[in-house]
């Protein structure tokens, strides 16, 4: 063979993976395909223990889910019981004190970063090149973890005194059999209805976090399952024995195509490609994976894993066929959606969704909306920052209308606010730009909405927002001040505190906090601190009330955190939404106060 063939045979060799062999090949552990003598012997050990690490990789994933949703169960009871005994008490003492033990807890391990104080803040190779954030303490423990329990679940229980074929044998087994496990996971995750989002009370950013992670573990044991199978054929019968079997089996041949498949997919999904080309990234990623998964189903048509790609291949159609289904539902009928896009200063739009079916709104939700004449089929996340619901009653209607009637003229509209980076965003604003009066309608769909949370059990709550990420905190504070309006809330302090770089920000929201401002008792529960830090001039500068004030250059974060503190009322909430290094400023000053003050951390992130 010549010196090129050989390159090519190994070149194929290093991409082949979860190959399982030829006539050789076992099942799951030792009874050869084909070879119906051993076939009816049942399994071996080999085969026994590959079953049992399935049971037990199982085994943990239930015990890590019922553990998060354990705790979901026991603080939503404790956050009832201090909604319910905080509504008609205003000092809410009890409450206030904190338990050493679970602050301490909080401190080192709930809410602190890996290591000093970075967590959210990107890193960055130059302005256009971000390679990522750090993942949390809780998050590293997790992944390490994990990590380490199948690297002991590849090794553990294997005949490593046997022949060199043995070995191979029951390793490639082993790490195959582990590779298409954690398919399961990987796929759920991916998901953006993934149902434990809901019940462990876990992010989508988190989740995203894992299913990156759970990806890389299925191609490195998908890369170890190959170099198994690639050392013992060689051993055996040379480079030549191996490039027979991979060009005369269709099985060996697909698995050539899934492992090269998962290593693209680990290559192409690094931060810095993500974040400069995402949507290109988005469209390869699922192709891939869908080949990928076609490829393996193939590879194991004779083999008994096939029945856990079943469970993979229904997560996925599942997931993308309630997709449809709400996507449907949200926006076919009454006319369809509608999306009234405005520029507003600052190089923003808000963009207001005239929904074709109406939904009931909650803070802290997002949506993904789809534009074709902007950006055809992709779809992209945003903070809904408001709602309102209109009645549109027609006059062809008539006078008389039933209950049915009037329910099919109802209208939800919820208005999100868009800064203009680059791509879709890009595309939006200069549409926008240039339409007349700086308007334009489109026909649109919106997918959602997803998330949301509640922070109405505490009594004190201080919202931090930076530039754009207001969209998120508004809902939070409209919902408060009317809450604390009709008694249906325990908070009694609402501090909201704005970080932008010009007064023209003001803008984006101005409307709305009108409507907020002039709410019932509102001067008795919010406060407002505006911090501009590139005003023009300090003319632009003065607060319009004691319970609205604007100041130059950017906040003493651990002094506004002291404060509150001090003078906060019962439980506390420290929510923040906007730069990486806001956030983690933010984080950092509420760790240092929770051994002392009985405070519960929230950041909204969206990580991609």
């Amino acid at each position: 063979m010549t010196s090129t063939n050989l390159f090519r045979c190994a070149s194929i060799a290093v991409l082949a993976g979860l190959v399982a062999a030829e006539e050789g090949h076992t099942l799951s552990g030792g009874a050869k395909y084909g070879a119906k003598s051993k076939a009816l012997q049942g399994p071996d050990p080999a085969d026994l223990k590959n079953i049992d690490i399935s049971y037990w990789l199982g085994w943990i994933w239930l015990a890590i889910i019922g553990s998060f949703i354990v705790y979901q169960v026991v603080f939503h009871l404790i956050r009832y019981v201090r909604t319910v005994a905080c509504l008609s008490n205003e000092t809410q003492r009890y409450f206030a004190a904190p338990s050493v033990t679970f602050g301490r807890f909080k401190k080192y391990f709930l809410d602190a970063p890996l290591f000093r104080t970075r967590h959210h803040r990107e890193f960055k190779l130059s302005t256009a090149i971000n390679v990522g954030t750090l993942p949390s303490r809780l998050q590293m423990a997790f992944l390490v973890g994990y990590f380490g329990t199948n690297i002991a679940f590849c090794v553990i229980s294997i005949n490593w005194n046997g022949t060199y074929k043995e070995v191979a044998s029951e390793f490639r087994n082993r790490t195959g059999v582990l590779a298409v496990m954690n398919m399961l996971p990987l796929f759920l995750l991916a998901g953006r209805n993934n149902p434990f989002i809901t019940f462990c009370g876990i992010s989508f950013d988190t989740f995203n976090l894992i299913h990156r992670w759970f990806g890389r573990i299925v191609v490195l044991e998908a890369i170890a399952h190959s170099a198994a199978f690639i050392a013992s054929k060689v051993h055996s019968g040379g480079w030549s024995a191996l490039a027979a079997t991979i060009n005369h089996s269709a099985m060996i041949m697909w698995g050539v195509v899934g492992t090269a498949a998962f290593v693209f997919l680990l290559l192409h999904s690094p931060s810095a490609i993500r974040h400069a080309f995402y949507e290109t990234f988005l469209h390869f990623h699922i192709a891939v994976a869908s080949l990928a998964v076609a490829a393996v189903w193939i590879h194991l048509k004779e083999l008994p894993q096939l029945r856990i790609l079943y469970g993979v291949v229904a997560l996925w159609v599942f997931e993308r066929t309630s997709r449809l289904i709400l996507i449907i539902s949200r926006n076919v009928g009454s006319g369809g959606t509608k999306a009234d896009v405005e520029v507003l200063p600052g190089d923003a739009v808000r963009v207001t969704i005239r929904m074709a079916r109406p939904w009931r709104f909650r803070p802290g939700q997002h949506a993904y909306i789809y534009m074709p004449s902007i950006g055809l089929w992709t779809n992209h996340p945003f903070s809904l920052a408001w709602s309102d619901e209109e009645e549109d009653l027609s006059e062809q209607k008539g006078l008389a209308m039933n209950r049915q009637d009037i329910l099919e003229m109802r209208k939800t509209s919820v208005s999100m606010i868009i800064r203009r980076r680059t791509g879709f965003t890009e595309r939006l604003f200069k549409k926008a730009d240039l339409s007349p009066a700086g308007k334009f309608t489109t026909a649109a769909l919106i997918e959602g909405p997803y998330g949301g949370e509640n922070l109405t059990s505490y009594g004190t709550v201080m919202l931090w927002a930076a530039g754009i990420g207001i969209a998120h905190q508004v809902p939070h504070v409209r919902d408060i001040v009317a809450g604390f309006a009709n008694g249906t809330t325990a908070t009694r302090r609402l501090t909201l505190v704005w970080i932008i770089q010009s007064p023209e920000h003001l803008e984006w929201i101005r409307s709305w906090m009108t409507t907020i401002l002039s709410m019932p008792r509102r001067r008795d529960v919010l406060k407002i601190l505006l911090f501009v830090t590139r005003p023009r001039s300090t003319k632009e500068i003065h607060s319009p009330s004691s319970s609205v004030q604007m100041f130059p250059g950017k906040p003493n974060v651990q002094a506004l955190i002291d404060q509150e503190m001090q003078e906060g009322v019962g439980a506390a909430c420290v929510s923040v939404c906007g730069t990486g290094g806001l956030a983690d400023d933010v984080r950092r000053a509420v760790r240092m106060r929770e051994t002392e003050w009985n405070v519960d951390f929230r950041e909204e992130s969206f990580s991609w």
